[in-house]
């Protein structure tokens, strides 16, 4: 089921290249179609939406908007039990959140000068939540706390609707939590559009964000400058790092939290102690059957999933920085020491008592997360990714004065000779 390779037989140097192949194998070119449904979207508006809500969906909607009362009916009619986790999750992901807040900023000269930066949240962005039977109100939490962190006017939510032709009703109780203010029945690459363009009941948003399959995620890629995203998402991935004392039960069960995602999923253990790796091995071969998605654990395991032996920490942490995961567990003894070496992971969890699950539902930090090498370049989401920054300048007349001679000789070197005309006419007149 899962496969062994060593560094120092050469067999993990294939394995582990190969992984970054992930999101070409599990994405097959869907630009196409994808650059059709966008078209008919965009000169047919709701019409076209719900067209293709009823080919893809199979469901035949009247109107695409979900009515405030139902949404607030699906917050009272949820599970308290539920409502109260949820409740004590979202407190905990905004708290981290709020952390992460900028102020804008002004610096005065002695000579009258004044310069700065503003921040402020975008006005309206547009949240995508899978819907049906891969439906998770976390995504709605995940999304929506940065963005009224940040100060975001005015949050859109779409989501497929299930086989009954409703929503899920634990995504709109997460909403009405959230504070999302209008939440539309679709999904696909058609809400994507609908998003981007507007129709004329969905509003036109600046920025879109949250996971989907792989139409969404082309489409997203596709309308990325007609609106801003937060990042083109490829299957999902954990690397652990463990060493002699680490506990294979854990690990088994970590790997498959991920591995149960989708076939494209990756699961890779770091360990330099073979005896672990063995463990591992043979307990994952007794858990996996009993798991509710064994079959798609399994598939995942077989096609990417691995343990790979190295010599020593040391060239585990470089194979890992090399391989930037989405998710980064770290079971050995003093972990934190290490915490300054992993440059290159989308989350990091410390300790045998930091599980992955933790940070998707829990804990704090964002589980929208850079997947298939992309945590060497881009970061999880974040308050950032919801606010817009503009500069602004102020000078006084004898202060442009003092700078014109400098401005127009830097405009000339460029030859752009209208640039320095226009410092030139101010002060010759």
């Amino acid at each position: 089921m899962i496969k062994t390779y060593r560094t120092n037989d050469n067999t993990a140097a294939g394995f582990l290249a190969r992984l970054g192949d992930r999101a070409d194998d599990a994405a097959f070119n869907v630009d196409d179609k994808v650059k059709e449904i966008i078209a008919e979207v965009r000169s047919g508006g709701d019409k076209a939406v719900l067209s293709f809500t009823e080919a893809f969906d199979k469901v035949k909607l009247d109107s695409l908007e979900i009515p405030r009362v139902d949404i607030e009916a699906a917050l009272e009619n949820s599970d308290k039990d539920f409502l109260a986790i949820l409740s004590h999750a979202i407190t905990n992901i905004r708290a981290f959140h709020e952390k992460q807040k900028q102020n804008g900023f002004a610096i005065t000269k002695d000579n009258g000068c004044l310069l700065g930066q503003r921040v402020r949240g975008l006005d309206r962005v547009g949240l995508y939540v899978p819907g049906g039977t891969a439906a998770y109100p976390s995504s709605v939490v995940m999304n929506a706390i940065p963005a009224k962190v940040a100060g975001v006017k005015e949050l859109i939510l779409v989501t497929p609707p299930s086989k009954n032709g409703k929503p899920n009703p634990d995504i709109l109780a997460a909403a009405a939590l959230c504070g999302v203010d209008r939440v539309f029945l679709c999904g696909g690459a058609q809400a994507v559009a609908a998003l981007a363009y507007g129709t004329e009941s969905v509003p036109k948003v600046s920025k879109i964000v949250g996971p989907g399959n792989r139409y969404v995620a082309a489409a997203k890629r596709l309308l990325y400058g007609i609106v801003d995203i937060d990042m083109v998402a490829g299957p999902s991935e954990i690397a652990i790092i463990a060493d002699k004392n680490a506990n294979p039960i854990y690990i088994a069960a970590d790997l498959m939290s991920q591995a149960e995602h989708d076939a494209a999923a990756s699961a890779v253990l770091f360990t330099d102690s073979e005896e672990l790796a063995k463990q591992t091995a043979a307990e994952l071969e007794r858990v996996v059957r009993f798991q509710p998605r064994s079959d798609i654990i399994t598939a995942s395991l077989a096609a990417y999933g691995g343990i790979v032996v190295t010599k020593d920490v040391d060239e585990t942490i470089r194979l890992v920085n090399n391989l930037a995961p989405e998710h980064l567990e770290v079971l050995i003894d003093n972990p934190v020491r290490y915490l300054g070496a992993l440059d290159n992971a989308g989350s990091v969890f410390l300790g045998e008592y930091s599980p992955e699950p933790l940070g998707d539902y829990f804990a704090g930090p964002n589980h929208v997360l850079p997947t298939c090498g992309t945590a060497r370049f881009f970061s999880p989401l974040s308050v950032d990714a919801f606010v817009k920054k503009s500069s602004y300048i102020y000078y006084t007349k004898d202060a442009l004065m003092d700078d014109a001679a400098e401005i127009i000789a830097f405009a000339k070197r460029e030859g752009l000779y209208a640039h320095g005309n226009s410092i030139a006419a101010r002060v010759h007149t």
